[in-house]
């Protein structure tokens, strides 16, 4: 796996569109957010309508809810262009991936949307090169297929075979091929399997009951658990459930961190040796509704520069103080609600 690691939107918003600009063949992009509000430094619609008149191959699979407010106009004018633009809508499912793969070589993928508020925010991005392309192909054609497209050249890829001996994969929720490579399973797997030390990253802390018992259960054999969440993130409602769901895993053992900025990050660092990059947060629609992709791996430098990577966000956070007590008697009473609402996933 050759790679590349972005830590704010912005970066991994350069490395795209450098990306775009050198591209050949085609463009395949899958994304939550889009929005067309990052013209005036990173004109994504600009260049992928120019690469479209060009004779590229650009097809795009927007989630229907996330990117609602990408105007009409913008969406016809890429398909004016000849952009095969799809969007994924489905009853209580969405498309939470956020994956672009040039001339079927070089993918980038991780938590970065591309929409302007979150410019400035902390992320983990990734740029891949290598085997790890056929089976981001495969999952991307699979997407492709369940919104209705019908071009052969992108079909073709969901029968390529997974890709097994090689010390990164990606991991996806559709239910197709082995259930090792599904995201759920693998992110349990894994937190049972933790010997030593689990290091987890997310901007919302909403974990079903299954992962809630197998970080509970880590601490109790042993396993030293951080975990780094925003003090305030993009949806305030969030916060106060945040810090309600902190407190229930401090009380078992849990180490938590505030990290100043909006930190947008999606990880998990397994025994500093093995670590899942993507797009899941640690919450009941990452694990229950969404379509989701991230990627596994274990080379000894990435996981060294993802390490270096952790510990900075981690010196700029702070170790807060945690109590039930600094929530007010309504939030308490709303929050025992939620919590009963949250057993049931």
């Amino acid at each position: 796996m050759r790679y590349k690691f972005y830590t704010t939107s912005d970066k991994a918003w350069d490395g795209i569109m450098a990306a775009i600009n050198q591209a050949q063949k085609s463009i395949y992009i899958e994304m939550y957010i889009f929005l067309g509000d990052t013209q005036q430094t990173h004109d994504f619609l600009g260049q992928l309508k120019a690469k479209a008149l060009l004779g590229l191959e650009v097809v795009m699979v927007l989630d229907a809810y996330g990117s609602s407010e990408l105007k009409a106009s913008s969406i016809q004018d890429l398909r004016s262009a000849g952009v095969e633009l799809l969007f994924f809508s489905r009853w209580l499912r969405r498309t939470h991936r956020k994956l672009v793969i040039i001339d079927s070589k070089i993918a980038f993928i991780g938590g970065v949307n591309i929409e302007n508020k979150i410019r400035n925010w902390q992320d983990l991005h990734l740029r891949l090169g290598g085997k790890i392309i056929k089976p981001l192909l495969r999952s991307f054609a699979y997407t492709y297929q369940q919104c209705g497209g019908k071009n052969n050249n992108i079909l073709k890829q969901s029968r390529l075979p997974l890709v097994k001996k090689i010390k990164s994969w990606v991991i996806d929720t559709w239910e197709i091929g082995d259930k090792k490579y599904r995201l759920n399973n693998y992110y349990l797997k894994k937190l049972i399997e933790a010997k030593t030390s689990i290091k987890i990253i997310t901007p919302y802390l909403l974990p079903p009951r299954r992962l809630m018992q197998a970080l509970d259960d880590a601490v109790r054999r042993g396993v030293k658990v951080k975990i780094i969440i925003p003090e305030d993130t993009d949806i305030k409602v969030l916060n106060k459930i945040n810090y309600f769901n902190a407190c229930r895993l401090a009380l078992v053992g849990v180490e938590f961190y505030f990290t100043p900025n909006m930190n947008h990050a999606k990880v998990m660092l397994i025994d500093e040796r093995e670590a899942l990059v993507g797009s899941q947060n640690l919450d009941v629609l990452s694990f229950g509704f969404n379509a989701e992709i991230g990627v596994f791996f274990q080379q000894k430098q990435a996981i060294a520069t993802l390490i270096k990577i952790i510990n900075k966000w981690e010196a700029q956070a702070r170790k807060p103080e945690l109590s039930f007590r600094r929530l007010s008697f309504v939030q308490r009473i709303l929050m025992s609600i939620f919590k009963i609402f949250l057993s049931f996933f």
